[in-house]
């Protein structure tokens, strides 16, 4: 299918992602500002996840567990500003779900009304089938995410693969259907066995979007910053690298540092002329004495 411009495409909508299940594969990436949304929403990506992957990434915290909802929140109105045809997608940051159905509905009540999404993402499976159920009653998609979720890394012990063993995967199926049965309209499967993530996505009737999860999935997301390598730390090993913005940006500031230092920066094509006729008052001034000026003007 050939390249179509995001300004020449309809509004992409839960519904409208929903349908795809089966067809053309869903393209999802990360954004945490105006400029890589406004990039990831130009090039034509049907969904973008304000992800509370900015905790670590963006903001320099060591999981996700950190960030809040009013980060969140600002980072989400940032996003929308830049967005016209992807669907918008909060992710609901640790603690804003897990203490009562009222709390999960008031957060996401939150995250459209003050940011702007358009569908919220939590992590979790049959013991959030609850919340999901009530948050799509309130008129609000939910896009689930089970496998490797990773507001639960204290409890898993890490970030490690999931859905490894028999019982494991009949239980990674089991919060998936659970899931449709609540009402999600997709459902992102991370750090999964590939053959695991073909049965899920064979025995659901809503899309699998993956990251870790193999090929066989619906559809694809990936981190922002993972994808155009401008991430620090460990790369998981699905993340596949489409650029080297590190590398540029790094060398893109040295070489500035080097022509400030040496004064090749600004040069005069780079500078403001005076008007016509003010150079030789200008010259008049510099040569002016600067201590008998400053006598007259105190006098």
């Amino acid at each position: 299918m050939s390249y179509i411009p995001a300004s020449d495409k309809a509004k992409i909508t839960a519904p409208a992602l929903q349908a795809r299940k089966g067809g053309e594969p869903i393209v999802a990436l990360t954004a945490y500002d105006y400029p890589s949304a406004r990039l990831v929403d130009e090039a034509g990506v049907d969904l973008l996840l304000v992800g509370d992957s900015v905790a670590n990434v963006m903001l320099g915290y060591e999981s996700t567990i950190p960030v809040t909802l009013d980060e969140m929140l600002l980072v989400s109105r940032a996003v929308r500003r830049a967005v016209s045809t992807a669907l918008v997608v909060g992710d609901l940051p640790f603690g804003t779900y897990h203490e009562s159905v009222e709390q999960a509905i008031r957060s996401s009540i939150r995250f459209v009304k003050e940011g702007g999404v358009e569908a919220v993402k939590l992590e979790g499976g049959r013991k959030r089938a609850a919340i999901v159920r009530a948050i799509v009653d309130a008129e609000i998609p939910v896009l689930g995410h089970i496998g490797l979720t990773p507001q639960s890394v204290h409890r898993l012990g890490g970030y490690r693969v999931q859905g490894k063993t028999i019982d494991a995967a009949r239980a990674l199926i089991d919060d998936a259907l659970a899931l449709e049965e609540a009402g999600a309209f997709a459902v992102v499967l991370e750090a999964v066995p590939a053959e695991i993530a073909r049965l899920v996505t064979k025995r659901l009737a809503i899309p699998t979007i993956g990251i870790g999860a193999g090929p066989y999935c619906d559809g694809q997301i990936l981190v922002y910053t993972d994808l155009i390598g401008l991430s620090f730390g460990h790369t998981p090993k699905f993340v596949r690298q489409y650029a080297d913005a590190k590398s540029l940006i790094a060398g893109a500031i040295g070489r500035y540092a080097a022509d400030v230092r040496s004064r090749a920066f600004p040069n005069e094509a780079e500078s403001y002329a005076v008007a016509e006729g003010v150079s030789d008052r200008l010259l008049e001034i510099d040569g002016e004495d600067v201590n008998a000026s400053v006598d007259e003007r105190t006098a």
